[in-house]
């Protein structure tokens, strides 16, 4: 689950536009063989970061529900 994106310049605002916003559920798919670029699944899609830019933005482990 995403906790927050750090900055506030044009990056941040495209991080937010992608879904990546408080509280939004987020999966890692996969990783490129050097580990770059790293594939999400994001509000149903799948969406491909560089590791330069999902390092901005921090998550939490959601809690299991039971």
């Amino acid at each position: 689950m995403v906790d927050s994106v750090l900055g506030g310049d044009a990056l941040a605002a495209r991080l937010d536009a992608c879904g990546l916003w408080p509280g939004a559920p987020i999966e890692l798919l996969a990783a490129a063989p050097f580990g770059d670029p790293l594939l999400f699944s994001v509000h149903g899609y799948r969406l491909a970061l560089r590791r330069s830019e999902a390092e901005r933005v921090c998550v939490r482990v959601a809690e299991p529900q039971a």
